[in-house]
């Protein structure tokens, strides 16, 4: 079995082992992190070296932390992302180049229908009609965009949104609300099969899936970092939100990965839209909300549209993408769900 996993702003650590007797067999641990002293890696294959197979992640972490001789030093590696690899050879993982990307990046759409075009996307992964694919957005209008369990009369004042023209939306990923601007802000969908993701915890799948960003901003100069469960954020603040969504399909499994990013916030009137309570803002450790977001505007330099391209490119250049587009058969059904479910009071105020 063979299992790879790419350590959050590390470096690749690759797990080949057997099974016998529901043991682990044959354990040989590789990669191009750095490793003081040599022997250290010996010392991490015998640690594993007939773990039982049901052993989690954290626990083969402690069983290689034991083992490790006085003084190692890991570069690019952690203990836990061994384990973390090891479940994913277990689990028969795949890896983002076993696939072929598709990139999905079309004029602005209505905020309704980007929730349903997330939907039907991501149910075409899971059902094997679509390959994964990268989806980045362009807005029609102005909106908030509740999580799926938000309540909608704590999190929107509606006389102010109306004031300000701002459609009020709810998506089917959990997480928080998101102020949206056309032009203002970037947001992308992931939507990826189930296994490229088997072996990773929930925590742990958004780290992985937000890997790529975070190389593609310290491309354009921002030193950018995973901050759980779902946030990226630098040491100015807050950037972006990650929100995930499972989905079930006949050929197996998907999941939806979105992200929206901070560029050009109207701080102001996010703060006139969005009930931000006390005890959220202390959590966070601010006095004010306009610190937890911080434009990458100010942070790049750059015109949202150059952000966007970088960010493509990024990914392209680390896993393949070809341009592709919503077929007719998705843009209807995504239509239909936009008339139906997500411009609907039911749907929109299910949590009052």
């Amino acid at each position: 079995m063979h299992g790879e996993y790419k350590v959050p702003g590390g470096k690749l650590v690759v797990v080949d082992l057997d099974t016998e007797d529901g043991l682990l067999r044959n354990v040989r641990v590789a990669g191009d992190f750095f490793l003081e002293p040599d022997e250290a890696i010996l010392a991490i294959d015998a640690a594993l070296e007939g773990a039982p197979a049901e052993t989690g992640a954290a626990q083969l972490a402690a069983r290689i932390d034991a083992a490790l001789p006085p003084g190692t030093q890991m570069y690019g590696l952690t203990s836990e992302g061994i384990g973390v690899a090891v479940r994913r050879a277990l689990a028969h993982a795949t890896d983002w180049t076993d696939y072929d990307w598709q990139l999905v990046h079309e004029g602005p759409q209505s905020p309704a229908l980007h929730m349903a075009l997330d939907e039907v996307i991501t149910a075409e992964v899971a059902a094997g009609r679509r390959p994964p694919t990268l989806r980045v957005w362009e807005w029609g209008a102005p909106a908030v965009v509740i999580g799926s369990f938000q309540s909608l009369r704590n999190e929107v004042d509606p006389e102010a949104a109306a004031r300000h023209g701002i459609t009020v939306v709810r998506r089917i990923s959990g997480g928080g609300a998101m102020f949206i601007e056309p032009g203002n802000t970037i947001t992308y969908s992931l939507s990826v099969p189930e296994a490229l993701v088997s072996g990773l915890s929930f925590a742990d799948s958004y780290a992985y899936l937000d890997d790529w960003v975070l190389g593609a901003l310290a491309g354009m100069g921002v030193k950018a970092w995973y901050q759980p469960l779902n946030d990226i954020a630098t040491d100015a603040g807050k950037i972006a939100g990650a929100a995930q969504k499972r989905v079930v399909g006949q050929g197996g499994g998907a999941v939806l990965h979105h992200v929206t990013m901070a560029y050009d916030i109207d701080a102001d009137k996010m703060l006139d839209v969005l009930r931000i309570g006390r005890e959220k803002l202390s959590d966070k450790g601010t006095k004010s909300a306009k610190k937890r977001v911080d434009p990458l505007r100010r942070q790049t330099g750059l015109p949202r549209e150059a952000v966007i391209e970088r960010m493509i490119d990024a990914f392209r250049g680390r896993y393949g993408l070809s341009d592709g587009k919503v077929t007719e058969q998705e843009t209807a059904r995504a239509q239909e769900l936009a008339a139906t479910k997500f411009t609907t009071e039911q749907w929109t105020a299910r949590v009052p």
